[in-house]
């Protein structure tokens, strides 16, 4: 997505939401600031065209929205599913999470995030240890090798 113009307004109102973020927002973002899920950065807040997302990593195209109970009526849902069909138009991937999943089950919600992240990307770690120099590799784990095929596009 190229670069868009943001109004002041939205601007404005990204700020405040930043300042006046729920309990559930608050206990994720502190996983995923800091490069600390996958080895990617997210931003909170994120103004992009006529939308604030929750949070977004715009290096692997993935955004993260917690929907709190205003979002369990039909209305609400509605526009919400408008805002993923925008986004993913855009090439965005898009994780949808309850504020009640990421307070009983944080620990799920980071591990989604994680397996919804592109593997391989620029900064990330590699998934497997590399071989000593010599060919033998002493940091297998029990021999056996990681599968990693379904670790995209999930979501709890």
């Amino acid at each position: 997505m190229s670069h868009a113009v943001v109004s002041e307004r939205q601007r404005r109102r990204a700020k405040q939401l930043r300042q006046t973020m729920t309990p559930a927002e608050t206990l994720l973002w502190r996983h995923l600031k800091a490069n600390r899920v996958a080895g990617i950065g997210f931003r909170r807040q994120v103004p992009i065209r006529n939308y604030v997302v929750d949070f977004a990593c715009f290096s692997s195209k993935l955004i993260i929205e917690l929907d709190g109970e205003s979002h369990d009526f039909e209305e609400r849902q509605s526009a919400d599913q408008r805002r993923d069909t925008f986004f993913i138009s855009e090439g965005f991937q898009v994780l949808r999470f309850t504020n009640e999943q990421v307070m009983s089950n944080l620990e799920g919600v980071v591990e989604a995030i994680r397996k919804a992240t592109p593997s391989g990307m620029p900064g990330s770690p590699p998934s497997l240890t590399l071989p000593h120099k010599g060919g033998g590799n002493t940091d297998t784990v029990q021999g056996n090798a990681v599968d990693t095929s379904k670790t995209r596009g999930t979501q709890p």
